[in-house]
């Protein structure tokens, strides 16, 4: 059996994935009415385009499959295996689930399909088709040992992190030898890894109200083409509702970077300076999360918030800005009164609100080889935090109604 996940994807991404996917492929007839009501537009090879303005998967390429339109999950299959392993299944059924998990970084390469090694070869060229080939100075490209493929051009002074550097780093990182390993796989046809761990610490916010948990876990990309950095990022997921919780609280960093040079693994100690992994950093977070918890705010002060986070437009702004800016409204107005539901009317349930917003609810368009797959895209984006800015933005706003 075989799973998704970018470093996890919780519960509530797999239901809402099912969802979307019941919703869409009931039947054929489903689909033809679809095509024909122009939101869906066969590629051929069972293979169909949403094409729904009004639809936050506009973009995304659905794929038949036994008479369900499923999205693409964007994991590397080179090798004729979904590179993924995981603890946890998820909506596609992809990847190798190990329930429990294992602390044999071994087993995990394997099992999640990233037992290769990258190396550098020397990028060639001819002058003219009928020239003889040349070496480009200072240039290379990284190579996938096992199929041979060319990843991304880098430079001299680019210094491949193996995939297994990267579960020692992380290792060494909470210097605990014996870690339990949550997920890893590859994207990318590789060019992109990711190893997720969970962290001992579990935050309990307001144990004697909401009862909210929150498990910490930290997450390594690494990137084998040259576009980024080694990141480490450190990942409070919300089991019950699955979106990610990575706040930075008030000015701490969760996010920590290297570029790939010969002193990568000696900057632990910088590394955990700056991802503040101690209790103390998860008790000043649980503490902030608390005072949001025990904060009540009314609907105006909400939609005051999201003012602040997204400008309103003039009146004389463009009818589709202003109907796109009521249409943020009114979706963050009903995640709100969901999370108010469970959480009662408080700040802590708007900081819900406006996460869910962030992570499942924007307009995403992948580009690249993540074109058509909003499911990856996104995916990849949370882990990258593309929207930590704005979720940190948010925090900080709602923190100022703990002391009215």
């Amino acid at each position: 059996m075989t799973t998704l996940a970018l470093p996890d994807v919780n519960q509530k991404f797999a239901d809402e994935r099912a969802a979307q996917i019941n919703r869409a492929a009931d039947k054929q007839a489903a689909i033809d009415s679809q095509v024909a009501a122009g939101k869906l537009r066969n590629l051929g090879n069972g293979r169909y385009l949403i094409t729904d303005p009004d639809s936050w998967d506009n973009g995304e390429v659905l794929t038949m499959n036994q008479g369900e339109l499923l999205p693409e999950h964007g994991l590397d299959e080179t090798t004729g295996q979904v590179a993924l392993y995981t603890t946890t299944p998820a909506w596609h059924q992809l990847g190798n689930v190990i329930p429990g998990g294992t602390t044999d970084i071994d087993q995990v390469l394997t099992l999640g399909g990233i037992n290769f090694n990258v190396s550098r070869r020397p990028v060639l060229y001819q002058a003219s088709p009928t020239d003889q080939l040349r070496i480009l100075p200072d240039q290379f490209v990284n190579i996938r040992e096992d199929t041979n493929a060319g990843l991304g051009v880098v430079g001299a002074r680019y210094e491949v992190l193996q995939n297994r550097q990267g579960f020692e780093f992380l290792q060494d990182l909470v210097d605990d030898y014996a870690v339990t390993w949550e997920s890893a796989g590859a994207l990318r046809e590789g060019r992109k890894v990711f190893i997720s761990m969970r962290l001992p610490q579990t935050v309990t916010i307001d144990a004697g109200g909401v009862n909210d948990e929150i498990v910490p876990f930290i997450v390594a990309l690494n990137s084998h083409d040259g576009s980024s950095l080694f990141q480490v990022v450190v990942t409070p997921w919300r089991p019950v509702c699955g979106n990610t919780e990575r706040f930075a609280v008030r000015d701490a960093l969760t996010r920590w970077g290297v570029r790939h040079t010969r002193n990568a693994r000696d900057r632990i100690e910088e590394a955990r300076r700056t991802l503040r992994l101690s209790v103390d950093y998860f008790d000043h977070f649980a503490a902030e999360e608390e005072a949001l918890a025990r904060t009540e705010i009314a609907i105006n002060e909400f939609h005051e918030v999201i003012g602040d986070l997204w400008k309103t437009p003039d009146e004389d702004a463009p009818v589709r800005t202003r109907n796109k800016h009521a249409k943020r409204l009114d979706l963050l107005t009903d995640l709100f009164d969901t999370n108010a539901a469970r959480l009662g009317r408080t700040a802590y349930a708007a900081e819900r609100a406006i996460t869910e917003f962030a992570d499942w609810k924007t307009t995403i368009r992948p580009t690249g080889s993540l074109r058509g797959n909003n499911l990856a895209a996104r995916a990849t984006a949370m882990v990258e935090g593309s929207a930590d800015e704005l979720k940190s933005k948010a925090h900080r706003r709602l923190l100022t109604l703990t002391h009215r």
